[in-house]
Protein backbone atom coordinates (compact mmCIF):
# COMPACT_ATOMS: atom_id res chain seq x y z
CA UNK A 1 0.00 0.00 0.00
CA UNK A 2 1.33 3.22 -1.10
CA UNK A 3 1.46 6.33 1.67
CA UNK A 4 -0.88 8.11 -0.06
CA UNK A 5 -3.24 5.04 0.04
CA UNK A 6 -2.55 5.00 3.44
CA UNK A 7 -3.58 8.20 3.91
CA UNK A 8 -6.68 7.68 2.32
CA UNK A 9 -7.73 4.58 4.09
CA UNK A 10 -6.82 6.31 7.99
CA UNK A 11 -8.92 9.58 6.56
CA UNK A 12 -11.62 7.33 5.37
CA UNK A 13 -12.09 5.55 8.90
CA UNK A 14 -12.25 8.99 10.71
CA UNK A 15 -14.78 9.93 8.22
CA UNK A 16 -16.59 6.75 9.79
CA UNK A 17 -16.30 7.90 12.94
CA UNK A 18 -18.13 5.03 15.36
CA UNK A 19 -18.96 2.73 12.17
CA UNK A 20 -21.87 2.34 10.32
CA UNK A 21 -24.27 0.26 12.99
CA UNK A 22 -23.51 3.48 15.40
CA UNK A 23 -24.23 5.67 12.60
CA UNK A 24 -27.42 3.97 12.01
CA UNK A 25 -28.28 4.23 16.13
CA UNK A 26 -27.83 8.08 15.78
CA UNK A 27 -30.20 8.13 12.65
CA UNK A 28 -32.50 6.02 14.21
CA UNK A 29 -32.83 8.26 17.78
CA UNK A 30 -33.16 11.35 15.04
CA UNK A 31 -29.98 12.61 15.33
CA UNK A 32 -27.64 13.73 12.89
CA UNK A 33 -23.73 12.46 13.07
CA UNK A 34 -21.20 15.10 14.24
CA UNK A 35 -19.89 15.95 10.38
CA UNK A 36 -23.12 16.13 8.79
CA UNK A 37 -24.08 19.15 11.73
CA UNK A 38 -21.31 20.69 10.41
CA UNK A 39 -21.77 20.01 7.01
CA UNK A 40 -25.12 22.16 8.06
CA UNK A 41 -23.32 24.86 9.83
CA UNK A 42 -21.05 25.69 7.03
CA UNK A 43 -21.14 27.57 3.74
CA UNK A 44 -21.38 23.98 1.07
CA UNK A 45 -17.52 23.04 0.81
CA UNK A 46 -15.68 25.59 3.20
CA UNK A 47 -15.31 23.54 6.64
CA UNK A 48 -11.55 22.36 6.94
CA UNK A 49 -10.98 19.85 9.75
CA UNK A 50 -8.15 20.51 12.05
CA UNK A 51 -6.50 18.49 14.34
CA UNK A 52 -7.97 15.01 12.41
CA UNK A 53 -5.68 12.31 13.86
CA UNK A 54 -5.34 13.49 17.47
CA UNK A 55 -5.40 10.63 19.92
CA UNK A 56 -5.70 9.61 23.19
CA UNK A 57 -3.28 8.23 25.44
CA UNK A 58 -5.24 6.75 28.38
CA UNK A 59 -3.95 3.15 29.35
CA UNK A 60 -6.45 1.99 31.95
CA UNK A 61 -9.17 -0.41 31.60
CA UNK A 62 -7.92 -1.53 28.55
CA UNK A 63 -7.75 1.77 26.28
CA UNK A 64 -4.86 1.19 25.10
CA UNK A 65 -6.47 -1.25 22.82
CA UNK A 66 -8.93 1.23 21.91
CA UNK A 67 -9.02 3.58 18.77
CA UNK A 68 -11.23 6.33 19.18
CA UNK A 69 -11.86 7.93 15.85
CA UNK A 70 -10.98 11.64 15.87
CA UNK A 71 -10.85 11.32 19.39
CA UNK A 72 -14.89 11.82 19.39
CA UNK A 73 -14.65 15.38 18.37
CA UNK A 74 -14.46 17.22 15.23
CA UNK A 75 -12.59 20.38 15.18
CA UNK A 76 -11.74 23.10 12.75
CA UNK A 77 -13.15 26.25 10.57
CA UNK A 78 -15.19 27.72 7.59
CA UNK A 79 -17.41 30.40 6.36
CA UNK A 80 -20.79 30.93 7.55
CA UNK A 81 -22.59 33.38 5.25
CA UNK A 82 -19.42 34.13 4.18
CA UNK A 83 -17.58 34.88 7.33
CA UNK A 84 -15.15 32.94 8.98
CA UNK A 85 -16.22 30.66 11.82
CA UNK A 86 -14.37 28.32 13.84
CA UNK A 87 -16.44 25.25 15.71
CA UNK A 88 -16.01 21.83 17.10
CA UNK A 89 -18.75 18.68 16.93
CA UNK A 90 -18.69 16.31 19.20
CA UNK A 91 -19.35 12.76 18.04
CA UNK A 92 -21.58 10.61 19.88
CA UNK A 93 -20.71 7.67 18.05
CA UNK A 94 -17.46 7.56 19.44
CA UNK A 95 -17.30 6.44 23.31
CA UNK A 96 -19.94 8.41 23.34
CA UNK A 97 -18.80 11.47 22.23
CA UNK A 98 -16.82 11.27 25.77
CA UNK A 99 -14.83 14.01 27.12
CA UNK A 100 -11.26 12.65 27.54
CA UNK A 101 -7.95 14.42 27.52
CA UNK A 102 -6.92 15.00 24.14
CA UNK A 103 -10.77 15.27 23.19
CA UNK A 104 -10.44 18.40 25.63
CA UNK A 105 -7.15 19.55 23.32
CA UNK A 106 -8.87 19.64 20.75
CA UNK A 107 -11.70 21.96 21.63
CA UNK A 108 -9.06 24.17 23.72
CA UNK A 109 -6.89 24.30 20.37
CA UNK A 110 -9.91 25.63 18.00
CA UNK A 111 -11.29 28.06 21.06
CA UNK A 112 -7.58 29.35 21.21
CA UNK A 113 -7.26 29.42 17.14
CA UNK A 114 -11.10 31.16 17.29
CA UNK A 115 -9.45 34.12 19.56
CA UNK A 116 -6.78 34.45 17.52
CA UNK A 117 -8.82 35.37 14.63
CA UNK A 118 -11.26 37.21 16.15
CA UNK A 119 -13.39 34.78 15.05
CA UNK A 120 -17.24 33.45 16.19
CA UNK A 121 -16.26 30.08 18.06
CA UNK A 122 -19.92 27.27 17.66
CA UNK A 123 -19.32 24.41 20.36
CA UNK A 124 -21.79 21.37 18.41
CA UNK A 125 -22.62 18.84 22.16
CA UNK A 126 -23.37 15.39 21.56
CA UNK A 127 -21.65 14.08 25.28
CA UNK A 128 -22.05 11.04 27.88
CA UNK A 129 -20.01 13.78 29.85
CA UNK A 130 -16.21 12.81 31.18
CA UNK A 131 -14.51 9.84 29.71
CA UNK A 132 -14.72 8.00 33.01
CA UNK A 133 -11.47 6.04 32.33
CA UNK A 134 -9.51 9.09 32.03
CA UNK A 135 -10.29 10.37 35.74
CA UNK A 136 -9.30 13.23 36.53
CA UNK A 137 -7.71 14.04 33.16
CA UNK A 138 -11.06 14.89 32.06
CA UNK A 139 -12.12 17.02 34.73
CA UNK A 140 -8.91 18.95 33.66
CA UNK A 141 -10.01 19.38 30.63
CA UNK A 142 -13.29 20.60 31.31
CA UNK A 143 -11.64 22.92 33.76
CA UNK A 144 -9.71 24.37 30.83
CA UNK A 145 -12.46 24.85 28.30
CA UNK A 146 -14.58 26.64 31.14
CA UNK A 147 -11.46 28.83 31.36
CA UNK A 148 -10.98 29.55 27.82
CA UNK A 149 -14.84 30.44 27.54
CA UNK A 150 -14.52 33.40 30.04
CA UNK A 151 -11.35 34.46 28.32
CA UNK A 152 -13.05 34.79 25.12
CA UNK A 153 -16.51 35.95 26.79
CA UNK A 154 -17.28 39.37 25.15
CA UNK A 155 -14.20 39.19 22.55
CA UNK A 156 -15.82 36.50 20.00
CA UNK A 157 -19.57 35.46 19.96
CA UNK A 158 -19.51 31.85 21.49
CA UNK A 159 -22.72 29.85 20.73
CA UNK A 160 -23.36 26.41 22.45
CA UNK A 161 -25.33 23.93 20.35
CA UNK A 162 -27.15 20.94 22.50
CA UNK A 163 -28.21 18.05 20.22
CA UNK A 164 -28.25 15.42 22.83
CA UNK A 165 -27.52 15.03 26.58
CA UNK A 166 -25.36 17.48 28.36
CA UNK A 167 -25.21 16.49 31.93
CA UNK A 168 -22.82 17.06 35.07
CA UNK A 169 -19.62 19.16 34.73
CA UNK A 170 -20.27 19.58 30.81
CA UNK A 171 -23.25 21.84 31.11
CA UNK A 172 -21.00 24.48 32.41
CA UNK A 173 -19.30 25.22 29.53
CA UNK A 174 -22.25 26.36 27.35
CA UNK A 175 -23.63 28.59 30.42
CA UNK A 176 -20.60 30.80 30.05
CA UNK A 177 -21.05 31.50 26.33
CA UNK A 178 -23.17 33.86 24.61
CA UNK A 179 -26.54 31.68 23.73
CA UNK A 180 -27.49 28.38 24.11
CA UNK A 181 -29.69 26.54 21.27
CA UNK A 182 -31.36 23.38 21.59
CA UNK A 183 -33.75 21.05 20.00
CA UNK A 184 -37.02 19.80 21.27
CA UNK A 185 -37.37 15.98 22.87
CA UNK A 186 -33.68 15.69 21.89
CA UNK A 187 -31.57 17.77 23.57
CA UNK A 188 -31.23 17.71 28.16
CA UNK A 189 -29.42 19.54 30.26
CA UNK A 190 -29.07 19.08 33.66
CA UNK A 191 -26.21 18.63 36.72
CA UNK A 192 -27.80 15.59 38.14
CA UNK A 193 -29.75 13.03 36.30
CA UNK A 194 -33.53 11.49 37.50
CA UNK A 195 -32.07 8.70 38.99
CA UNK A 196 -29.65 10.57 41.26
CA UNK A 197 -32.24 13.00 42.12
CA UNK A 198 -34.81 10.06 43.08
CA UNK A 199 -31.69 8.69 45.08
CA UNK A 200 -30.88 11.95 47.16
CA UNK A 201 -34.35 13.71 47.14
CA UNK A 202 -37.10 11.53 46.57
CA UNK A 203 -38.52 13.48 43.51
CA UNK A 204 -39.56 11.35 40.50
CA UNK A 205 -38.83 13.13 37.50
CA UNK A 206 -38.30 12.10 33.46
CA UNK A 207 -35.31 13.07 31.87
CA UNK A 208 -37.07 15.49 29.32
CA UNK A 209 -38.94 17.07 32.54
CA UNK A 210 -35.58 17.32 34.30
CA UNK A 211 -33.65 19.29 31.21
CA UNK A 212 -35.30 18.95 28.24
CA UNK A 213 -35.02 21.68 25.86
CA UNK A 214 -38.47 23.74 26.71
CA UNK A 215 -37.91 23.15 30.43
CA UNK A 216 -34.06 25.23 30.24
CA UNK A 217 -35.97 27.70 27.85
CA UNK A 218 -38.88 28.24 30.14
CA UNK A 219 -38.31 27.12 33.61
CA UNK A 220 -34.88 27.71 33.97
CA UNK A 221 -33.51 30.51 31.68
CA UNK A 222 -30.56 28.70 30.60
CA UNK A 223 -31.68 28.29 26.70
CA UNK A 224 -31.77 30.76 24.64
CA UNK A 225 -33.29 28.96 21.46
CA UNK A 226 -35.24 26.03 21.02
CA UNK A 227 -35.86 24.56 17.66
CA UNK A 228 -38.17 21.86 16.82
CA UNK A 229 -35.10 20.03 14.34
CA UNK A 230 -31.40 19.80 14.11
CA UNK A 231 -31.86 22.02 11.04
CA UNK A 232 -34.11 24.79 12.13
CA UNK A 233 -31.92 24.75 14.76
CA UNK A 234 -28.84 25.18 13.13
CA UNK A 235 -30.29 27.36 10.71
CA UNK A 236 -30.82 29.87 13.45
CA UNK A 237 -27.53 29.75 14.86
CA UNK A 238 -26.19 31.10 11.34
CA UNK A 239 -29.10 33.54 11.75
CA UNK A 240 -28.22 34.93 15.16
CA UNK A 241 -24.85 35.42 13.64
CA UNK A 242 -25.41 37.63 11.06
CA UNK A 243 -26.69 39.98 14.17
CA UNK A 244 -23.64 39.88 15.37
CA UNK A 245 -19.82 41.34 14.49
CA UNK A 246 -17.06 38.83 14.36
CA UNK A 247 -15.46 39.88 17.48
CA UNK A 248 -15.32 42.86 19.71
CA UNK A 249 -13.68 45.31 17.92
CA UNK A 250 -16.32 45.45 14.85
CA UNK A 251 -19.13 46.78 14.14
CA UNK A 252 -22.08 44.38 13.39
CA UNK A 253 -22.58 43.58 9.24
CA UNK A 254 -25.27 45.91 8.11
CA UNK A 255 -27.57 44.62 5.25
CA UNK A 256 -29.42 45.67 2.59
CA UNK A 257 -32.44 47.57 3.33
CA UNK A 258 -35.51 46.39 1.47
CA UNK A 259 -37.86 48.43 3.82
CA UNK A 260 -38.56 52.63 3.49
CA UNK A 261 -36.38 53.85 6.68
CA UNK A 262 -38.62 56.44 6.62
CA UNK A 263 -41.94 54.33 6.24
CA UNK A 264 -44.42 55.96 8.94
CA UNK A 265 -46.33 53.50 11.07
CA UNK A 266 -49.65 54.46 11.20
CA UNK A 267 -50.92 51.21 13.32
CA UNK A 268 -49.56 52.60 16.12
CA UNK A 269 -51.14 55.69 16.31
CA UNK A 270 -54.07 53.32 18.01
CA UNK A 271 -52.58 50.58 19.42
CA UNK A 272 -52.44 52.07 23.19
CA UNK A 273 -55.70 51.36 24.79
CA UNK A 274 -57.60 54.55 26.40
CA UNK A 275 -57.78 52.49 29.25
CA UNK A 276 -54.50 52.37 31.34
CA UNK A 277 -55.27 49.17 32.61
CA UNK A 278 -55.68 47.36 29.27
CA UNK A 279 -52.90 45.35 27.84
CA UNK A 280 -51.69 45.43 24.38
CA UNK A 281 -49.35 43.35 22.61
CA UNK A 282 -45.55 44.82 22.70
CA UNK A 283 -44.68 42.63 20.03
CA UNK A 284 -46.50 44.33 17.57
CA UNK A 285 -45.19 47.31 18.30
CA UNK A 286 -41.78 46.07 17.80
CA UNK A 287 -42.48 43.91 14.43
CA UNK A 288 -43.79 47.26 12.97
CA UNK A 289 -40.46 49.16 13.96
CA UNK A 290 -38.46 46.70 12.25
CA UNK A 291 -37.24 45.95 8.93
CA UNK A 292 -39.70 43.59 7.22
CA UNK A 293 -41.26 42.78 10.40
CA UNK A 294 -38.89 40.08 11.53
CA UNK A 295 -36.96 39.94 14.72
CA UNK A 296 -34.94 36.81 16.35
CA UNK A 297 -36.63 36.77 19.93
CA UNK A 298 -34.62 35.40 22.95
CA UNK A 299 -35.55 33.52 25.39
CA UNK A 300 -38.95 33.74 24.70
CA UNK A 301 -40.87 31.97 26.89
CA UNK A 302 -38.64 32.57 29.99
CA UNK A 303 -39.82 35.56 32.13
CA UNK A 304 -42.25 36.52 29.40
CA UNK A 305 -43.15 40.13 30.91
CA UNK A 306 -40.25 41.35 29.26
CA UNK A 307 -38.97 40.89 25.56
CA UNK A 308 -35.62 40.65 24.77
CA UNK A 309 -35.31 40.33 21.10
CA UNK A 310 -32.91 41.55 17.89
CA UNK A 311 -34.12 43.25 15.36
CA UNK A 312 -32.95 45.08 12.40
CA UNK A 313 -33.43 49.06 11.72
CA UNK A 314 -32.45 50.51 7.97
CA UNK A 315 -30.24 47.20 7.83
CA UNK A 316 -28.50 47.66 11.13
CA UNK A 317 -28.56 45.17 14.16
CA UNK A 318 -30.31 46.50 17.22
CA UNK A 319 -31.19 44.89 20.69
CA UNK A 320 -34.49 45.64 21.92
CA UNK A 321 -35.02 45.57 25.59
CA UNK A 322 -39.01 45.72 26.16
CA UNK A 323 -41.86 45.52 28.74
CA UNK A 324 -44.77 43.16 27.91
CA UNK A 325 -48.23 44.32 28.77
CA UNK A 326 -49.77 41.02 28.06
CA UNK A 327 -47.68 39.72 30.76
CA UNK A 328 -48.13 40.33 34.61
CA UNK A 329 -48.63 44.03 33.59
CA UNK A 330 -44.71 44.47 32.11
CA UNK A 331 -43.73 44.86 36.03
CA UNK A 332 -39.85 44.16 36.29
CA UNK A 333 -39.45 40.87 38.65
CA UNK A 334 -36.78 38.45 39.61
CA UNK A 335 -36.08 37.05 36.56
CA UNK A 336 -36.89 39.23 33.78
CA UNK A 337 -34.34 41.60 35.34
CA UNK A 338 -32.11 38.30 35.38
CA UNK A 339 -32.81 38.32 31.31
CA UNK A 340 -32.68 41.90 30.82
CA UNK A 341 -29.29 42.13 32.05
CA UNK A 342 -27.64 39.52 30.66
CA UNK A 343 -29.02 40.65 26.97
CA UNK A 344 -27.99 44.32 27.51
CA UNK A 345 -24.12 43.02 28.46
CA UNK A 346 -24.27 40.84 25.56
CA UNK A 347 -25.38 43.96 23.16
CA UNK A 348 -23.04 46.69 24.91
CA UNK A 349 -19.51 43.66 24.52
CA UNK A 350 -20.46 43.40 21.10
CA UNK A 351 -21.18 46.68 19.65
CA UNK A 352 -24.93 46.21 18.81
CA UNK A 353 -27.21 49.71 19.95
CA UNK A 354 -29.60 49.07 21.84
CA UNK A 355 -33.51 50.50 21.79
CA UNK A 356 -35.53 50.01 25.33
CA UNK A 357 -39.10 50.39 25.23
CA UNK A 358 -40.31 51.22 28.36
CA UNK A 359 -44.46 50.60 29.60
CA UNK A 360 -43.86 49.50 33.19
CA UNK A 361 -45.66 50.03 36.81
CA UNK A 362 -43.11 49.08 38.38
CA UNK A 363 -41.24 45.95 40.03
CA UNK A 364 -43.15 43.33 41.40
CA UNK A 365 -44.48 43.47 45.20
CA UNK A 366 -44.24 40.79 47.32
CA UNK A 367 -42.71 38.79 49.67
CA UNK A 368 -41.41 36.10 47.47
CA UNK A 369 -39.57 38.26 45.45
CA UNK A 370 -38.18 40.22 48.32
CA UNK A 371 -36.66 37.04 49.73
CA UNK A 372 -35.68 36.02 46.47
CA UNK A 373 -34.02 38.68 46.22
CA UNK A 374 -35.71 41.56 43.77
CA UNK A 375 -32.80 44.27 45.06
CA UNK A 376 -29.92 42.54 43.93
CA UNK A 377 -31.65 41.62 40.29
CA UNK A 378 -32.79 44.56 39.56
CA UNK A 379 -29.72 46.31 39.96
CA UNK A 380 -28.04 44.16 37.55
CA UNK A 381 -30.24 45.80 35.05
CA UNK A 382 -29.48 49.22 36.38
CA UNK A 383 -25.47 48.23 36.50
CA UNK A 384 -25.77 46.94 33.02
CA UNK A 385 -27.17 49.89 31.40
CA UNK A 386 -25.15 52.12 33.78
CA UNK A 387 -22.15 50.36 32.18
CA UNK A 388 -22.98 50.16 28.71
CA UNK A 389 -21.07 52.39 26.17
CA UNK A 390 -23.32 51.66 23.18
CA UNK A 391 -25.79 53.75 21.41
CA UNK A 392 -29.02 53.97 23.13
CA UNK A 393 -32.61 55.17 22.73
CA UNK A 394 -35.72 54.79 25.30
CA UNK A 395 -38.99 55.01 24.10
CA UNK A 396 -41.83 55.36 26.48
CA UNK A 397 -45.13 54.26 25.34
CA UNK A 398 -47.05 54.29 28.22
CA UNK A 399 -46.40 53.94 31.61
CA UNK A 400 -42.70 55.01 33.48
CA UNK A 401 -43.30 54.58 37.14
CA UNK A 402 -40.86 54.73 40.24
CA UNK A 403 -37.45 52.73 40.37
CA UNK A 404 -38.52 50.76 37.18
CA UNK A 405 -38.70 53.99 34.73
CA UNK A 406 -35.09 54.32 35.88
CA UNK A 407 -34.06 50.62 35.40
CA UNK A 408 -35.72 50.83 31.74
CA UNK A 409 -32.74 53.18 31.04
CA UNK A 410 -34.04 56.24 31.68
CA UNK A 411 -31.90 59.27 30.51
CA UNK A 412 -29.81 59.77 33.70
CA UNK A 413 -28.74 55.88 33.79
CA UNK A 414 -27.22 56.33 30.37
CA UNK A 415 -29.90 56.68 27.34
CA UNK A 416 -28.93 59.03 24.56
CA UNK A 417 -32.32 59.78 23.59
CA UNK A 418 -35.75 59.63 24.86
CA UNK A 419 -38.41 59.55 22.75
CA UNK A 420 -42.48 59.62 24.19
CA UNK A 421 -45.58 59.31 23.01
CA UNK A 422 -48.42 61.39 23.97
CA UNK A 423 -49.14 58.33 25.90
CA UNK A 424 -46.86 58.29 28.03
CA UNK A 425 -47.16 58.51 32.05
CA UNK A 426 -44.08 59.54 33.41
CA UNK A 427 -44.16 59.67 37.12
CA UNK A 428 -42.76 58.60 40.37
CA UNK A 429 -46.51 56.14 40.42
CA UNK A 430 -49.72 56.25 39.04
CA UNK A 431 -52.26 58.82 39.69
CA UNK A 432 -54.77 56.50 41.69
CA UNK A 433 -51.50 55.54 44.22
CA UNK A 434 -50.31 59.08 43.93
CA UNK A 435 -53.39 60.48 45.63
CA UNK A 436 -53.79 58.64 48.18
CA UNK A 437 -50.27 59.28 49.26
CA UNK A 438 -49.99 63.28 49.07
CA UNK A 439 -51.15 63.89 52.63
CA UNK A 440 -52.55 67.54 51.21
CA UNK A 441 -54.76 65.67 49.00
CA UNK A 442 -55.52 63.33 51.63
CA UNK A 443 -56.84 66.06 53.32
CA UNK A 444 -58.83 67.45 50.79
CA UNK A 445 -60.43 64.14 50.16
CA UNK A 446 -61.13 63.22 53.78
CA UNK A 447 -62.66 66.93 54.10
CA UNK A 448 -65.03 66.86 51.37
CA UNK A 449 -68.65 66.14 51.18
CA UNK A 450 -68.56 63.71 48.22
CA UNK A 451 -65.12 61.90 49.29
CA UNK A 452 -65.17 59.37 45.64
CA UNK A 453 -66.44 62.27 43.99
CA UNK A 454 -63.49 64.14 45.07
CA UNK A 455 -60.90 61.11 44.24
CA UNK A 456 -62.14 60.71 40.84
CA UNK A 457 -61.00 64.69 40.64
CA UNK A 458 -58.00 64.71 42.17
CA UNK A 459 -56.91 61.67 39.88
CA UNK A 460 -58.07 63.22 36.52
CA UNK A 461 -56.06 66.80 37.98
CA UNK A 462 -53.21 64.59 39.10
CA UNK A 463 -52.97 62.73 35.45
CA UNK A 464 -53.37 66.48 33.21
CA UNK A 465 -50.70 68.03 35.73
CA UNK A 466 -48.08 65.31 36.65
CA UNK A 467 -48.90 62.19 35.10
CA UNK A 468 -47.95 62.55 31.48
CA UNK A 469 -44.63 63.27 29.35
CA UNK A 470 -44.86 66.85 29.24
CA UNK A 471 -43.60 67.55 32.58
CA UNK A 472 -40.60 65.73 31.89
CA UNK A 473 -40.23 66.97 28.86
CA UNK A 474 -40.23 70.32 30.39
CA UNK A 475 -36.95 69.61 32.70
CA UNK A 476 -35.36 67.80 29.84
CA UNK A 477 -35.86 64.21 31.21
CA UNK A 478 -37.43 63.64 27.47
CA UNK A 479 -36.04 64.85 24.60
CA UNK A 480 -39.17 64.89 22.61
CA UNK A 481 -42.88 63.98 22.59
CA UNK A 482 -43.49 62.42 18.88
CA UNK A 483 -46.60 60.64 17.18
CA UNK A 484 -46.14 56.96 17.29
CA UNK A 485 -46.58 57.16 13.38
CA UNK A 486 -43.43 58.64 12.82
CA UNK A 487 -41.31 56.31 15.90
CA UNK A 488 -39.39 54.13 12.99
CA UNK A 489 -38.03 57.23 11.20
CA UNK A 490 -37.02 59.19 14.75
CA UNK A 491 -35.48 56.10 16.05
CA UNK A 492 -33.36 55.59 12.79
CA UNK A 493 -32.46 58.95 12.53
CA UNK A 494 -31.19 58.65 16.04
CA UNK A 495 -29.29 55.70 15.80
CA UNK A 496 -27.53 57.32 12.49
CA UNK A 497 -26.61 59.97 14.55
CA UNK A 498 -25.56 58.39 17.57
CA UNK A 499 -23.01 55.76 14.81
CA UNK A 500 -19.90 57.99 16.05
CA UNK A 501 -20.62 57.78 20.14
CA UNK A 502 -17.25 57.42 21.79
CA UNK A 503 -17.44 56.78 25.56
CA UNK A 504 -14.24 55.73 27.85
CA UNK A 505 -15.33 54.34 31.11
CA UNK A 506 -12.76 54.84 33.85
CA UNK A 507 -9.71 52.39 34.22
CA UNK A 508 -10.28 49.48 36.47
CA UNK A 509 -9.39 45.55 36.29
CA UNK A 510 -13.34 44.57 36.45
CA UNK A 511 -16.48 45.96 38.12
CA UNK A 512 -18.71 44.18 40.89
CA UNK A 513 -21.71 43.22 39.38
CA UNK A 514 -24.39 42.28 41.99
CA UNK A 515 -24.92 38.93 41.18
Amino acid sequence: MSKLEQLREKKATMLLGGGEKRIQAQHDRGKKTARERLDLLFDEGTFVELETFVAHRCTNFDMAEKELASEGVVVGYGMVDGRLVFAFSQDFTVAGGSLGEMHAYKILQVQEMALKMGAPCVGINDSGGARVEEGVAALSGYARIFKNNTICSGVIPQISVILGPCAGGAVYSPAITDFIFMVDKTSQMFITGPAVIKTVTGEDVTAEELGGAKTNLGKSGNAHFVGATEEETIDAVKKILGYFPSNNMEMPPVYECTDDPNRACPELDTIIPDNPNKAYDMYEIIKSLADNGEIFDISSTFARNIITCFIRMNGQSVGVIANQPKVGAGCLDINASDKAARFIRRCDAYNIPMLTICDVPGFLPGVEQEYGGIIRHGAKMLYAYSEATVPMVTLITRKAYGGAYVAMCNKDLGSDINLAWPTAQVAVMGASGAVNIISSIKKEIKAAADPIGMTKEKVAEYEENFNNPYVAAKLGYVDDVIEPSETRQRIISAFDMLASKRVSLPAKKHGNIPL
